[in-house]
């Protein structure tokens, strides 16, 4: 049964309390009905005879108050209340007691009802305060809810943040280096895309960007110990197909029974001679920026890590590097958007459109406003993470 209470000049102000009253006494039901009336609350309210009934009511988002009678034929007592807090954890709960029942109010309480009220001692002005506070106090703990589980996924975020994006490891290297990433949503967590930059012992600048198949904590977490191992096996002298069979294993010992993979571009750039290495494992090119222009690179391309275990090679492309330039690494989220209103992906080609229009600045005010403009064509109709890897240099500044 379904009631709703006539909208008054006094009750405008007031929201509409949508209350679902459990009561299988057909009178008390009525007297119920009749008091909230007298409140002078703006209200819905609907009745069930047992929480059975009550159960899509319970589980659906329509519901702001819940008052139950603690005697039901199908649950009793402080039984009726942990099941109705199981089935709508952040509704306001006011048990309905007997005379008699001096302790069931404060055990009801105890279970975890914002209140109770009992049976013939109600009248309007308390039913009215009561239904408010409950209804204030369940909101106050939602809230404080959301903002405990926002804060936790920050802190999370922040802690994959810094082993998804360590500080650049760099000794003597005059290489400048510009890194972001955004996840791919607003508060999602993190997702596999990595990045690194370290100066070996050989005085070379290695880089990796990468991105782990996959959102949430799993890719997150196989992105972060691909990244640490990648700067562990550098430092220790691997270099490109050896390395990558190295972190393919860890890839494969890590990911467990789950079926992930992943792209990633390996970079050595070797100032002296003026040449980068480059190791593609299923990643595209990166872009090279001279004072002409900007062009995806050509090199050979290899399989992802985890694809075909043990079964394959990544063949290595020497590029030559003007006096002074810029290597742009960069996993899809950067090219998968939308172009503008064309439903058309942006591609290789968009992206280097768009960064054919943009004005020159410095490095850091490159990468920002290309990551800007990227995301208001797109207009969030994809949510890919991103990550961006941009390295300088200026042989004349040495």
């Amino acid at each position: 049964m379904t009631s709703v209470a006539p909208l008054t000049p006094a009750a405008s102000v007031e929201p509409t309390y949508r209350i679902l009253l459990i009561e299988d006494d057909a009178g008390d039901a009525l007297l119920v009905e009749e008091l909230l009336h007298d409140t002078g609350l703006r209200f819905e309210l609907t009745t069930r005879a047992t929480l059975g009934q009550a159960r899509g009511e319970l589980t659906g988002s329509a519901t702001d108050c819940i008052l139950l009678d603690l005697h039901l034929p199908d649950i009793s007592g402080t039984d009726a209340v942990a099941a109705v807090r199981a089935l709508a954890p952040h509704t306001a709960v006011i048990v309905l007691t007997g005379l008699s029942e001096s302790q069931a109010g404060p055990e009801a309480m105890s279970a975890g009802a914002q209140d109770y009220l009992v049976k013939g001692k109600v009248e309007a002005d308390l039913l009215r305060r009561t239904v408010r506070y409950a209804v204030y106090r369940s909101q106050t703990e939602r809230a404080s809810a959301q903002a405990q589980a926002t804060r936790l996924r920050a802190e999370e975020n922040a802690r994959l943040e810094r082993g998804l994006l360590p500080r650049p490891l760099l000794d003597t290297s005059t290489v400048e280096v510009t890194s972001r990433y955004l996840p791919g949503a607003a508060l999602a967590l993190l997702g596999g895309d990595f990045l690194d930059v370290v100066e070996g012992d050989d005085g070379l600048l290695h880089a990796v960007v990468g991105d782990v198949s996959g959102h949430g904590p799993d890719a997150a977490a196989l992105g972060v110990c691909l990244r640490i191992a990648w700067r562990s096996l550098v430092l220790g002298g691997h270099r490109g197909d050896d390395l990558l069979h190295l972190m393919e294993r860890i890839l494969i010992a890590e990911r467990g029974d789950q079926q992930l993979f992943a792209t990633c571009t390996l970079l050595t750039i070797d100032q002296e001679a003026a040449t980068a290495t480059l190791h593609l494992a299923g990643h595209h090119e990166p872009l090279l920026t001279t004072a002409d222009a900007t062009r995806e690179v050509a090199a050979t391309h290899g399989i992802a890590l985890g694809i075909v275990p043990g079964l394959h090679s990544w063949p290595s492309t020497v590029i030559p590097l003007p006096p002074t330039g810029a290597l742009t690494l960069y996993t899809d989220g950067l090219t998968e958007g939308h172009n503008g209103a064309t439903g058309e992906r942006l591609g290789i080609e968009g992206l280097l459109a768009l960064i054919s229009s943009l004005p020159p600045t410095d490095p850091a005010a490159h990468v920002d406003r290309l990551i800007k403009e990227t995301h208001q064509l797109n207009a969030g109709r994809h949510s890919d993470d991103l990550a961006v890897l941009r390295l300088d240099w200026n042989s004349d500044r040495r």
